[in-house]
């Protein structure tokens, strides 16, 4: 048999091995997407409530802050806009997660494996994961940014017509066209610093607890590597994953839901280190963890869904575990 034959024998995964681990994880992460998306849609509006902001820009005078805590939020959400918004949104997160995921994961197994390297002993030694999940976490979120930007202004559609507001956008694909009408192709990159910066603390947490956790678990207790272990770890790289996250997370949301010029400068921040500054002297420094109680438990699912689901699928298409 010639080489190029055997090559075409091979099944798919080790033919195209990253190819085959982008297509696997960004199917995991559109599962866990939908099954944990209004958790986000709450928190992002949480985010956005009591902007000090807005309302030394006289944009949101005599306005009550409609909502308090998560389950009021959601059952606001429900009660004056419908069931079906707390999927609004949905679409262009699940775009997002298919880039943001696949590239993220490809770009840790590669950093890990080729270019940091693990130790002889197979190990992966803790600053070399932490290094490998922010810059993994980096890239991806670059790339993903355009459509987490559509994902958050469209979120705000059902608040702004609550509020008497016209509605900016009839669909993914208008509201991708519109930000590149008004801001050109830079528009779409609108909070892509905070976001990249979000996305390196998140995946510090994520990445870098759910491999150490996983590995320290297969090398220092009786657990193999099955679904329980997947499960410890993943319910670790949550919670410090929206620990780590949710300060960066709250704004990069203000500044990609800010009202802009015909330039496509933010009319409220000049940055996101303004963001932060006018947050922390305008609601104090706790405001940075507003949406913290959503962002985790929609993190907890959401790692317990991606993990679980990602790993079974390696499993079942015979690509070795994580």
């Amino acid at each position: 048999m010639s080489p190029a034959e055997e090559e075409k024998s091979l099944p798919l995964p080790e033919r195209w091995p990253r190819a085959s681990k982008f297509a696997l994880s960004a199917c995991a992460a559109a599962v866990a997407e939908l099954v944990t998306f209004p958790l986000d849609l709450t928190k992002t509006r949480l985010q956005v409530q009591g902007e000090a902001a807005v309302h030394r820009n006289g944009a949101a005078a005599g306005q009550a802050v409609p909502y308090r805590g998560m389950l009021r939020t959601a059952a606001g959400i429900v009660q004056e806009e419908g069931l079906r918004k707390l999927w609004q949104g949905a679409t262009p997160a699940v775009y997002r997660h298919i880039v943001y995921s696949g590239v993220r994961m490809v770009a840790y197994e590669h950093l890990r494996d080729s270019v940091l390297g693990r130790s002889e002993d197979g190990s992966f030694p803790f600053w070399k994961a932490v290094v490998g999940g922010m810059s993994a976490g980096a890239i991806g979120q670059f790339f993903a940014s355009p459509t987490d930007l559509v994902k958050v202004q469209m979120q705000m559609e059902g608040k702004r017509k609550l509020e008497g507001k016209p509605l900016r956008f009839r669909g993914v694909h208008h509201a991708f066209m519109k930000i590149l009408s008004e801001g050109g192709i830079r528009g779409l990159w609108a909070g892509w610093v905070p976001n990249v910066q979000r996305a390196a603390l998140v995946n510090m947490g994520d990445l870098t607890t759910y491999d150490s956790v996983k590995h320290f678990l297969l090398l220092n207790t009786p657990l193999v590597d099955n679904s329980v272990t997947h499960s410890v770890a993943s319910c670790c790289s949550g919670l410090v994953a929206a620990v780590l996250g949710t300060p960066a997370d709250v704004v990069k949301t203000r500044i990609m839901n800010q009202p802009r010029d015909k330039q496509g400068r933010g009319l409220l921040y000049k940055s996101s280190m303004d963001c932060l500054i006018q947050t922390v002297q305008g609601e104090g420094f706790m405001s940075l963890y507003k949406g913290f109680i959503p962002t985790w438990m929609r993190m907890a699912p959401w790692s317990l869904v991606f993990w679980l689901t990602y790993e079974q699928i390696r499993r079942i298409c015979g690509v070795s575990s994580f």
